[in-house]
């Protein structure tokens, strides 16, 4: 059974996906902020249980990169239902944020046809921040200084995630950063 929890784990953000935006709809921010939260630990665990032993597939990673992404999406959606207000000209960033990820799944979509998969070491320290940014925006409120350095690490982040796609000549899961990525080129 512990071979399959990584998946299990990512499966379930894939099926609560569609339930979060049905939140947002219905204007439902407290029980959406509860299992954003959830997903967003679940992402912790999956990945956890599947490093710590030794569990990693390619399936595995990419159901939890498609996971991710929904969980992404719902997150930035209830944010623009819930947050807007909140955040007023602060929104300006979250776009900027949207639209890399958006540029960086272009560029896997274009060249290889396929969502990438790369779980580079700063998109995983990202995913944290990003994670720990929605828990405090749903929890206590907007903090502005965190609010920028989570989004600014993101950007950056997706960044070197699109100079790595460039870099690669097939899609390959699991790279830690863009120097490990040009010391094998050499």
């Amino acid at each position: 059974m512990l071979r399959h929890l990584p998946n299990l784990l990512s499966g379930y953000r894939l099926v609560a996906f569609p339930y979060l935006l049905y939140l947002v709809y219905n204007r439902n921010e407290s029980l959406f902020s509860v299992l954003i939260v959830v997903n967003l630990l679940t992402d912790i665990l999956d990945g956890w249980i599947a490093r710590r032993f030794n569990l990693q597939t390619e399936l595995g990673a990419q159901l939890d990169s498609l996971a991710d992404y929904g969980t992404y999406a719902a997150a930035f959606y209830g944010l623009a239902a819930f947050k807007q207000a909140e955040l007023g000209d602060w929104m300006n960033l979250v776009w900027a944020f949207v639209a890399f990820i958006g540029a960086f799944l272009s560029v896997s979509f274009a060249k290889f046809k396929r969502s990438p998969s790369l779980h580079l070491y700063s998109t995983k320290i990202g995913g944290y921040l990003q994670g720990f940014l929605f828990i405090w925006l749903f929890t206590w409120g907007f903090w502005p200084p965190y609010f920028v350095f989570a989004l600014l690490w993101g950007i950056a982040s997706f960044t070197e995630g699109i100079i790595i796609l460039f870099l690669l000549p097939e899609m390959r899961s699991n790279q830690r950063g863009l120097f490990w990525v040009l010391r094998q080129r050499r």
